[in-house]
């Protein structure tokens, strides 16, 4: 079989070493052989694995609910609808920030149309509102 030194495995994943230090600190990845000069022997596996995680947080699932997606793949009694429901869950949560952040827009424009923007800032309106 063929291993990767860890260079390799940042290059071909598209991360930083130390993300895979990290990685393997939190067990999303295993701990791989070391060769006896101290370097890791990755298999060729982790690339994708490391991929599958970096996709995943693009998209919002954090470490520990990667984790868990993880852990459903390899789990022989898992479902799709364990999947989807975490997926469903994901989507909930954006949402509740989507419209926590329409909220914050739409308070800022508030603000924003009641400062003429002339005047000293020490009796600015926005700067009032904040306090």
């Amino acid at each position: 079989m063929t291993s990767l030194k860890i260079g390799t495995v940042a290059k071909q994943a598209g991360v930083g070493i130390e993300t895979i230090r990290y990685y393997e600190r939190e067990g999303l990845i295993p701990s791989p052989p070391r060769r006896e000069s101290g370097y890791r022997e990755f298999p060729p596996s982790v690339v994708k694995r490391i991929k599958f995680i970096r996709h995943a947080k693009e998209l919002g699932f954090s470490l520990a609910e990667i984790q868990e997606l993880l852990s459903l793949r390899v789990d022989p009694d898992a479902t799709q609808l364990q999947v989807r429901e975490k997926t469903q869950a994901k989507i909930d949560e954006i949402e509740v920030k989507i419209h926590a952040l329409e909220r914050m827009k739409s308070t800022l424009h508030s603000l924003l149309d009641a400062c003429q923007g002339d005047g000293p800032a020490s009796v600015c309106p926005i700067l009032d509102a904040l306090d």
